[in-house]
């Protein structure tokens, strides 16, 4: 039985964050956070991060402010993270070990902080033998292994992690967008921190009917990547169109936004961070949660 399951029904109206992955794109959701940080909002009930947006949720509820911005635009940008050489080669494009353990233990995530929301963050995360998505509420000693479990995207990170007696990868396999979950759980204020402009629609990837045999030591999971662009525009109907008792906040980038899943570019993570900031104070402007 996953964690989902054995949630009981809540009837009293519960309010969430959930912030997007997207590699680099996160950029974005720093900034907003960093924001959030500055003026002490912790205003939810319940913290949803997906892939990158795990490592950027754990460091926001640990009042870490500026972290995300130097694992990003410092960590990311080196060689021993990415690597096309190393790729072509047969090894990983972006090695998720290596940037989890080092920043492990050379920047602090604020685990007393973290401690203090335990049971209420989770990182999201695909199970590689069945497909489905889990949603993980880490215990203090367990907090990077299962950032590195919800951020171990297929293809570019040629391994997946065991965790808990179980092998898992990236949790925006299966649920890049978890409104639905976090609906399930009562939250009928949602804050939906993105990692793409407002107009973008996920496309059905162009190669998906060779992922059986890219990924055929995981089946489930090549068949959910094959149906990813359906799940995650549904996610996007429910954000834009929400049961009546259920509001959903969205943050989006702007259409101007330029920054790619695996952008370097100091000009263009720099301006993405700053649209990030500039959201993050107007949203807080508002004090709609």
């Amino acid at each position: 039985m996953t964690e989902a399951a054995q949630i009981p029904e809540v009837n009293e109206v519960e309010s969430a964050l959930i912030v997007e992955g997207g590699a680099m794109r996160g950029i974005y959701s720093a900034g907003v956070l960093d924001e959030f940080i500055r003026a002490d909002y912790y205003p939810f009930d319940w913290y949803f991060g997906v892939s990158a947006g795990a490592s950027n949720t754990a460091a926001y509820i640990g009042k870490q402010y500026g972290r995300n911005y130097k694992v990003i635009t410092d960590y990311c940008r080196r060689p021993e993270f990415k690597s096309l050489r190393r790729f072509l080669r047969g090894g990983h494009l972006i090695d998720i070990e290596w940037l989890w353990d080092i920043t492990e233990r050379e920047l602090d995530i604020g685990l007393d902080e973290i401690d203090k929301h335990k049971g209420r963050f989770l990182a999201v995360v695909t199970d590689a033998e069945t497909g489905e998505a889990d949603y993980i509420a880490p215990e203090r000693h367990e907090l990077f292994q299962a950032i590195k479990c919800s951020a171990a995207m297929p293809l570019a990170f040629r391994d997946s992690i065991r965790f808990r007696g179980r092998t898992w990868l990236d949790g925006g396999v299966a649920d890049s967008l978890p409104v639905k979950e976090a609906y399930r759980r009562g939250a009928r204020k949602i804050m939906v921190i993105r990692s793409n402009p407002a107009s973008y629609r996920k496309q059905a990837y162009r190669f998906r009917h060779l992922f059986p045999y890219i990924l055929r030591q995981y089946p489930a999971v090549a068949r959910r990547l094959q149906r990813r662009h359906i799940e995650y525009n549904e996610a996007l109907d429910f954000i834009r169109n929400p049961p009546d008792d259920c509001q959903v906040i969205e943050l989006c980038p702007p259409e101007a936004f330029s920054a790619g899943q695996f952008t370097t570019d100091m000009q263009i993570l720099d301006e993405a961070y700053a649209m990030g900031k500039t959201d993050g104070v107007n949203i807080l402007s508002q004090n709609l949660i």
